[in-house]
C-alpha cells in the first residue's frame, strides 16, 4: 500500500530535480520549466497531506496554486518571446542587455 511517505519521497525527487533544472540551466525556457516542477513538488505534498488528514484544505490551495503557475506561465513565455525578438536567443547571460 502506499502511504504518505511515498508520496512525500516523489514529491522531494520532483522538487530537487527543480532545484538543479534551475542552478544548473542557462537557457530561460528551461528555467521556466524547472519553476513549475516546484510548484508540481509542492502540489504532490499539499494533496498527500489533504488525502491522509482527510479535509479538502490542501486540494483547495492546489487550485489557486495552478492558477498562479498558470499567470507566471503567461508572463514568462510573453518575457521569452520579446527576449528573442530583440536578441535571437533565450540564454539567460544575455539578459543584462535587455535594457530599454
Amino acid at each position: 500500500m502506499i502511504g504518505l511517505g511515498h508520496y512525500l519521497a516523489l514529491s522531494a525527487i520532483v522538487f530537487s530535480v527543480g532545484v538543479f533544472g534551475i542552478i544548473t540551466s542557462r537557457n530561460v525556457l528551461k528555467v521556466l520549466l524547472s519553476l513549475e516542477l516546484l510548484l508540481a513538488a509542492s502540489n504532490i505534498s499539499f494533496v498527500a497531506f489533504s488525502r491522509f488528514n482527510g479535509d479538502y484544505t490542501g486540494q483547495l490551495i492546489v487550485f489557486f496554486v495552478i492558477l498562479v503557475a498558470a499567470a507566471e506561465v503567461a508572463v514568462g513565455l510573453a518575457i521569452i518571446v520579446l527576449m528573442y525578438r530583440r536578441l535571437n536567443t533565450i540564454q539567460a547571460d544575455e539578459l543584462k542587455e535587455m535594457k530599454w
